[in-house]
């Protein structure tokens, strides 16, 4: 009875703070033991069917998660899937993008056709598709296809899109003016009308050396891109949003110019997906978590969030947030989630002290790195040609000997051969190198000073960002502190000024100046 006993206080021991956990959680786990999720899709009329996308296939619930069956069986080597898409005018039609080519279903996942297979592994490999009956526009790591005959017919576009790895497809279902293509190189957009395409976004991914995409490198192109996803607002087919290693894009005239949206509480610039509600909520995944755009300030979702790599988000219109990621399929309603009392905590830090954004260009000014600095070099550089070269010349004569006829043959001196005045020579010339025009040597003198500039910059934008947030733990920390921890709170004073004075010396007493008159 006593052993009896002891191993059930231990369980209760073990279990009791998972199921404290699972209590408190905001985010509910629905996939069962379905793990490694890179995308999901909810029934935007029945909130209870959802479709996921594990590696291996395609698994369907019809009463929200509490059963799930197997709809598609993934085959070959690579067995992901990254896309479900379904279209309101196909009410059962269900497209998914996988490893092993495009699958379309006409009946909700009960009967399945292959419409797509590249000729290699890249073309293979489908990533993304958009459709508009009976159009379907199919991006792959091999580069870009379209269908005008719903998947019977299919050729590739000529060029660096129909070349470049296709990241992600955005286009508004309501007003599809244009479909926008994230690829490794760069941002496309094809008129639907006229199938007319552009670059809108270009991406610094090679090394210079050549301009031909071969097999061997498009499948790491993706790495080496900063482009990560892209988005579009749902009410205004012309307002995208474009995730990147070093932020959030933003445009408002489809792709003709950019901005770069504020990263005001995101902690982590580098976005990996993006998504946006039908009320033009913006939505954010990256390494810190999930976050939600609200009055210029990115509020995090995930606080208590279990998983540790997000993949892809979908919303229903219950009022249901789900992630896809590592650990399953999670789900929470936004409103308990945006309303999380840590979340408004986390607010009340940074009110009052300077945006990360402020404090770096700061920074990057007083320490004179600033990338308009190495483009001024190559201007003034090209500039050096249209100078002429000035040199001057001064030359004494000291030869001439001038020979004096006085006449008179009873002075002294008369008919002597004397030495005069000395004679100053000068001359200016100037000259010019046109060539210069079009060659500078100094370029490669700027290029080494370039590489060297950069790294400096990186170099004092991290310790900035590390420093600044290092300050604001040390804040979160003196404010959970009771009156007791007397010594405890000195110390983090010493801690804090420490920190407020290191910042000040990388940004010139910027950081100070911008604190409110109680915190100086």
């Amino acid at each position: 009875m006593r052993k009896q006993t002891f191993l059930m206080a231990l369980v209760i021991l073990i279990l009791f703070p998972v199921l404290v956990a699972q209590a408190v959680s905001s985010w509910e786990s629905i996939g069962r033991e379905h793990l490694d999720l890179k995308t999901v899709w909810v029934d935007p009329v029945d909130p209870r069917v959802i479709f996921i996308g594990p590696k291996g296939g395609v698994f369907k619930t019809q009463d929200a998660g509490k059963n799930w069956r197997s709809i598609l069986s993934a085959r070959g080597i690579n067995k992901s899937i990254y896309q479900l898409l379904s279209v309101p005018p196909e009410k059962d039609s269900l497209y998914a993008a996988t490893g092993a080519g495009l699958f379309y279903s006409p009946d909700s996942g009960k009967n399945w056709k292959k419409i797509f297979k590249g000729k290699d592994y890249l073309e293979n490999e489908c990533v993304a598709v958009a459709v508009l009956p009976p159009v379907i526009y199919l991006g792959t790591k091999g580069g870009f296809f379209i269908s005008k005959d719903s998947g019977r017919l299919w050729h590739g576009l000529e060029g660096e899109l129909g070349k470049s790895g296709v990241l992600a497809i955005a286009y508004n279902f309501k007003d599809p003016e244009y479909i926008y293509i994230a690829c490794a190189s760069g941002v496309f957009r094809i008129n639907s009308s006229t199938g007319c395409s552009d670059k809108i976004f270009a991406a610094l991914v090679d090394d210079g050396e050549s301009d031909e995409i071969t097999d061997e490198d498009a499948d790491t192109q993706a790495q080496d891109s900063i482009i990560r996803h892209i988005a579009v607002d749902p009410n205004n087919s012309r307002h995208l949003y474009l995730a990147t290693l070093k932020g959030i894009y933003e445009s408002y005239n489809a792709g003709g110019s950019w901005s770069m949206l504020s990263d005001y509480g995101l902690l982590n610039r580098q976005v990996e997906f993006l998504l946006v509600s039908g009320d033009s909520d913006l939505y954010a995944v990256n390494e810190s978590g999930i976050f939600i755009y609200k009055q210029n300030y990115w509020h995090e979702l995930s606080l208590d969030f279990v998983s540790a790599r997000v993949e892809s988000l979908a919303l229903d219109r219950a009022g249901n947030l789900y992630a896809a990621c590592d650990k399953g399929l999670f789900r929470a309603k936004i409103s308990q989630i945006i309303n999380d009392k840590r979340a408004e905590i986390m607010a009340e830090h940074y009110e009052d002290d300077p945006g990360i954004s402020g404090v770096q260009a700061a920074a990057i000014k007083y320490a004179e790195v600033e990338p308009e600095k190495v483009l001024r070099w190559r201007k003034q550089a090209a500039k050096k040609a249209l100078l002429p070269q000035v040199s001057v010349g001064v030359d004494r004569n000291t030869t001439d000997l001038w020979h004096w006829e006085g006449g008179s043959t009873t002075k002294s001196d008369d008919d002597t051969l004397r030495r005069g005045r000395d004679n100053l020579d000068w001359d200016v010339t100037l000259s010019w190198d046109l060539s210069e025009l079009i060659w500078n040597s100094d370029q490669i003198s700027i290029d080494t000073r370039s590489r060297l500039v950069v790294q400096l910059r990186d170099d004092i934008l991290d310790e900035v960002t590390k420093t600044y947030f290092e300050r604001l733990r040390v804040k979160m920390e003196m404010n959970n502190l009771s009156i007791e921890d007397r010594q405890k709170r000195l110390d983090k004073e010493l801690k804090l000024r420490e920190l407020t004075a290191m910042l000040d010396g990388l940004t010139g007493g910027y950081f100070s100046s911008e604190l409110p008159v109680t915190q100086k």
